[in-house]
């Protein structure tokens, strides 16, 4: 059976997605940039501070599918500036300090809106809600 979730405490998707789809306890968080969900603005701060709203987003999505960030098997990034990779493993290793999951970082050329990050994750549940 397949689950659409969605939260109020993650923004809005600004296309034809889900914020995530469950599928017998796999949960498909589409990608994240730094929106604030309470005005789908890009938050206009440091690059840290953006890394840090986009795993938000994140967790709060993951929330809603009644799982957490332990259940994270896979993230994968999507950075515009690869020299920021040290700045992101800060704020990262903040959110998944214990056993952390599988990863890809990669460089791209550019993101929607222009954000300088963008990040998916796999979770795996104990059940879809």
């Amino acid at each position: 059976m397949r689950v659409s979730v969605f939260t109020e405490r993650a923004p809005r998707p600004i296309g034809p997605y889900s914020q995530a789809v469950c599928v017998d306890g796999w949960l498909f968080i589409s990608g994240q940039i730094p929106l604030d969900p309470s005005t789908s603005v890009i938050v206009d701060q440091s690059f840290e501070k953006q890394v840090e709203r986009v795993l938000e987003n994140i967790k709060a999505i993951i929330e809603a599918a009644g799982g957490s960030l332990r259940d994270v098997v896979k993230t994968t990034v999507f950075l515009k500036d690869i020299k920021k990779f040290g700045a992101f493993n800060e704020v990262y290793a903040k959110y998944f300090s214990e056993d952390p999951p599988a990863r890809s970082v990669i460089e791209v050329s550019d993101l929607p809106r222009g954000v300088e990050i963008e990040v998916e994750v796999i979770a795996k549940l104990k059940s879809c809600p």
